[in-house]
Formats: C-alpha cells, sequence, structure tokens
C-alpha cells in the first residue's frame, strides 16, 4: 500500500470522525446505532431543529432526515394485483420487509406489528400493517397471502419481481442479502426496522426490534393525533 493511499485513508477516517463528533454535539446524550442497512440512528433529542409538528412523538431520529427515507414504489399484492405505494399507503401503516421462510425473526415481528395493532384498535384508532417479501422467488402472491392472514385481517402482503423488489427496499433503506446454500432452503439475510408512514406525508418514524406492541402503539397513537 502506498504512503498516498495511507494519506487517503487517513483522510477519509478523519473526516468521518469529525462527522459523528459533529453529531453528538449537536444531540446531547445521542446513541449512534448501525445496522446492517444504512441508517444511522439518533437517540435523544435534537436542538435548534426546523419545526416539526411530530417531534414530541419521535424516540430516535434519522441522521440523513426522515424526508430520506421512502418513495413510490411499484409491487404485487397478495391478491395478485399490481399496487403503488399510494394504493397502499390509505392509512397510518407499521410496514416491514421480511420473508415468509424466515425461521424466527420475521414471525415474531410480524406478531408484535399485529398486537400493535390490536392495541390501536381497542383505543378507537385507525390503522394497518403491510408486509413486503425480500424473497420474490420462492413467496407468490398466494404464499405471501397465507402468511399475512396468520397474524392480522388488516396486514397487507405483497412481493414482485426482484428488480420491484429491490426498487422499494432501497427506498426505505433496508438490507437484505440471500445466503449460500440450498438453493430451496436458503436464507435472507435483512434487516429489522418496521416503518411508521403516513398517507400523503410518507415515512415519519421507524421501530427497532426491542420496542414493544405498547410502545408501538403510543407512538402510533401520537403520531395520529398530532397530524389531525
Amino acid at each position: 500500500m502506498t504512503t498516498r493511499t495511507l494519506t487517503i485513508i487517513a483522510s477519509v477516517a478523519a473526516v468521518l470522525f469529525l462527522v459523528v463528533v459533529g453529531i453528538f454535539a449537536f444531540v446531547p446524550n445521542a446513541t449512534l446505532i448501525l445496522s446492517k442497512g444504512p441508517i444511522v440512528v439518533l437517540s435523544g433529542k435534537a436542538g435548534d431543529q426546523a419545526e416539526d409538528p411530530f417531534d414530541g412523538c419521535r424516540a430516535s431520529r434519522v441522521a440523513t432526515g426522515s424526508a430520506s427515507i421512502g418513495g413510490p414504489f411499484e409491487l404485487v399484492s397478495e391478491d395478485g394485483v399490481t399496487v403503488t405505494d399510494k394504493d397502499v399507503f390509505t392509512k397510518p401503516t407499521i410496514l416491514y420487509f421480511g420473508y415468509t421462510f424466515c425461521p424466527d425473526v420475521c414471525p415474531l415481528d410480524n406478531m408484535r406489528n399485529a398486537d400493535a395493532l390490536r392495541l390501536l384498535d381497542e383505543r378507537g384508532y385507525d390503522a394497518q400493517a403491510a408486509f413486503i417479501s425480500i424473497d420474490p422467488e420462492r413467496d407468490t402472491p398466494e404464499i405471501v397471502k397465507e402468511f399475512t392472514d396468520l397474524f392480522h385481517e388488516n396486514m397487507i402482503g405483497m412481493t414482485g419481481t426482484p428488480e420491484q423488489v429491490k426498487a422499494a427496499s432501497m427506498a426505505y433503506k433496508t438490507y437484505y442479502k440471500k445466503q449460500d446454500g440450498d438453493p430451496e432452503y436458503y436464507l435472507v439475510d435483512h434487516s429489522t426496522f418496521a416503518y411508521l408512514v403516513f398517507p400523503e406525508i410518507g415515512f415519519v418514524d421507524f421501530f427497532k426490534r426491542e420496542d414493544t406492541p405498547e410502545q408501538m402503539a403510543d407512538r402510533v397513537a401520537c403520531f395520529i393525533d398530532a397530524a389531525k
């Protein structure tokens, strides 16, 4: 490795260090969380932020800003119909990316999301959940429907072509990678954030795996109230 290359690497590292230090100085008591995906989470309240009607509802914030997450997509619904994001997000939605052959994480996370919906329904809030498969090779619309029906009647399942799924995943900054191995019984590594998406507004917040159904329901209710 040449001296010039080492100098460039050192310079890049120094810049990244200054960026992280600057973020932590801006957000007191912040906790930097890195996932396999490119999301950087800051836990804690920011200082002088532009006015945000949802600020009191957020438990964390994305360093790159909420506007950098989400966007239009076109997928195939569990009923075999082509749908867009506008067709799906007709009410506050808890969105999750996973796959039906997932042995543990996806069933647990989607059950938690469904439990949060039930709590919201008990409190009189109208919301839904959505599941986007990141395994389109195996997850047909029929299989996705069988999966979502296990959890909640208001959970919408989607799949699509590999290109459609990749585009949706990139819009929401998620990570997934098919593992090598058996061509039929392979696993897929993937990020595990759930996203809260509002019609007309788009992405407003996210949930981590450790968030409970009660915590999710409380925050979703807060966002719904703040949006009125």
